[in-house]
Formats: structure tokens, C-alpha cells, sequence
């Protein structure tokens, strides 16, 4: 019985070739191709060596920049990303109810009336002295902090949308974040949305109803008078800033192109 002939070894007739001393083609064949290390798994970045010139500048350009650093142990802030993945400003469900929030919507009214220069005070019970310019309040009305009004949609691209009302829980810089009276929080772009507010000239004045007209007499026979709130409307996109950015901007008066 004839035994099968082994192949031959292409390698090692390459290198027979190659090399002057069969010894030597013989030495690196055997320790190149035979004896040459298997590994499992990857090797992890610590124990591979390169020789990649950009790789070894930019690590030691790391390494200088957390020396010169003035504060090493100071986190770095999160990314954006990161802030919506562990849902950092998400607002419980528990506190989605609207009556948690009137208190800051009364203390946004004071917060409004002071910007305006409305003055409880100096108004007569015929109601003189309570008047506002638009030259004058258009530019601190753009340059005001919305967390706690109770804007209304008046127009909006989308006509789903016009009729929601709520207060303001988040100003960020493309959207209103509101919750309603049905304890819902509705996110609205301000992007081609005129929004509306009313600003009551006197704390605790129900909300949405109008006067101007005797209500009912007071303490010895003294009639009490309701005025009207202040109404005003403002463009969406004339808005889109965060609203620390809006303080130090300074806004021209003019006519939008879509008005």
C-alpha cells in the first residue's frame, strides 16, 4: 500500500529561493510561519504598539493639555445628547398639574407689571394713568423671561394648534413647553406662531374675563370697578433664543414680512 505524498511547503520553497543558506530559509520559516503566535482575542489598546506618528502627537497632545489645565478634577458638562438620554430636565409625571403652577404664573404677572412699569398704585379707579406704548414696551417684551405666562396660541401654521393655552414651563430657544388645564404638557415650536397673553393690572383677577364696568359695591357702599388686562401678542419666530440670550439683545422695531 502506497503512502500519500505530503505537499510540498510553497513557503519554504520561497524562501529556499530567496535565501544564500538553506539554514537560514529553514530558521525563519520556522519561527515566522510555525512558530508564530495565535491570539484569541483582540489586544486591547495598552498592549499593541504602533508606530503611527499622527496617533503618538495627538496622545501627547492630550497629555499637555490636562497638565496646563486650571481645574483637573472639574467634570467635564454633558452634551446635549447626553442630557436627553438620562432625561435630566424631564418633568415627572406626578408634577404635570396645572394648579402647581399658578403660583409661578401670578409671580411672572408682578415679574411683567414691574418690566412695563406699570404702577398699581398711580392707576385712578377710573382707570387713567394705566398706559402702555408699544414703541416703549415692544423691546422689553422681546428682551422678557416667559417661564410662568399663560400664553394662547392665537395663529399658527398648524391650525390643530390655535386654541391651546397653558402656562409656560420651559422658554428654550425653539419652543414653549406649556401645560393646560388638563394637566397635559404640550411642546409648541414658536416657529410661525403668534402667541398671546393678557397681563391683569391687579393680583388675583380670574383669568380670560373682562370688565371696564361696575362689578359690585365694596365696603360702605363704595363701588369696585374690574379693568381690563392688558393684551398683547407676540411673534414666534422674533422669539427663537434661550432667554438669558435674549436679555442682551437689542431688538429694532419693525414690521414682520408675514405679518
Amino acid at each position: 500500500m502506497s503512502t500519500p505524498k505530503k505537499k510540498p511547503l510553497i513557503a519554504l520553497d520561497l524562501l529556499t529561493r530567496s535565501q544564500k543558506d538553506p539554514s537560514d530559509a529553514l530558521e525563519i520559516f520556522k519561527t515566522k510561519i510555525l512558530e508564530r503566535p495565535l491570539f484569541l482575542k483582540p489586544t486591547s489598546p495598552s498592549e499593541r504598539t504602533t508606530s503611527d506618528a499622527r496617533s503618538s502627537r495627538q496622545k501627547v497632545r492630550s497629555l499637555e493639555a490636562q497638565k496646563t489645565r486650571k481645574n483637573p478634577g472639574k467634570p467635564r458638562p454633558l452634551s446635549a445628547k447626553q442630557k436627553r438620554a438620562l432625561q435630566i430636565y424631564a418633568i415627572p409625571k406626578p408634577q404635570q398639574k396645572y394648579e402647581i403652577y399658578i403660583p409661578l404664573h401670578r409671580m411672572w404677572c408682578g415679574y411683567i407689571r414691574e418690566i412695563l412699569g406699570i404702577d398699581i398704585k398711580k392707576i385712578s379707579p377710573e382707570g387713567y394713568g394705566r398706559f402702555v406704548e408699544p414703541k416703549g414696551a415692544g423691546p422689553l417684551l422681546a428682551s422678557a423671561d416667559y417661564h410662568g405666562a399663560l400664553v394662547e396660541v392665537v395663529r399658527s401654521r398648524c391650525v390643530s394648534r390655535v386654541g391651546l393655552r397653558g402656562i409656560v414651563l420651559r422658554d428654550s430657544k425653539f419652543t414653549f413647553e406649556v401645560v393646560t388645564r388638563g394637566n397635559e404638557v404640550k411642546v409648541v415650536p414658536k416657529e410661525h406662531t403668534v402667541f398671546g397673553f393678557e397681563v391683569p393690572l391687579f393680583d388675583g383677577e380670574e383669568e380670560g374675563k373682562e370688565g371696564d364696568g361696575v362689578v359690585g359695591e365694596g365696603e360702605g357702599g363704595e363701588v369696585e370697578r374690574k379693568f381690563r388686562p392688558f393684551r398683547f401678542e407676540i411673534h414666534g419666530h422674533a422669539f427663537e433664543a434661550r432667554a438669558p440670550e435674549r436679555v442682551t439683545r437689542k431688538v429694532a422695531p419693525h414690521i414682520p414680512k408675514d405679518l
